[in-house]
């Protein structure tokens, strides 16, 4: 099936899937990190998926390629953060969110690398 959108990347929807569970997770978190760490988590993970759009409306390969990285910063910036609230709030549990990130984090490098090699022009 051709990819028509960047909504149709399985990079792009797992990125969702990773904010919804950044959300429940801040939810958990004491008030006293409501202008600390819960904003900090909220934006690193919405922008891993709005970067992965942004890049891919750019419509030019090194342009999505940019992007792309700048969405692997961001979810590093976010693994971070979640190592961040782990060791101070032990009582949430972060799995799903610890392998989402990872797996992201993954996809995000062999997309980069796939489009890098790709002949497909944009």
């Amino acid at each position: 099936m051709p990819i028509k959108s960047y909504k149709d990347l399985i990079v792009w929807q797992k990125a969702i899937e990773l904010v919804k569970d950044i959300y429940k997770i801040c939810k958990q978190l004491p008030s006293e990190e409501k202008f600390i760490l819960v904003p900090q988590m909220i934006r690193a993970a919405i922008s891993i998926a709005a970067n992965i759009a942004e890049g891919w409306a750019r419509n030019h390969k090194i342009e999505f390629i940019r992007f792309l990285n700048i969405s692997f910063g961001s979810a590093t910036e976010l693994e971070t953060h979640l190592i961040v609230a782990k060791s101070q709030y032990q009582n949430i549990d972060y799995s799903k969110a610890d392998g989402l990130v990872i797996e992201v984090q993954k996809m995000l490098a062999s997309l980069i690398k796939n489009t890098k090699l790709s002949e497909k022009k944009w």
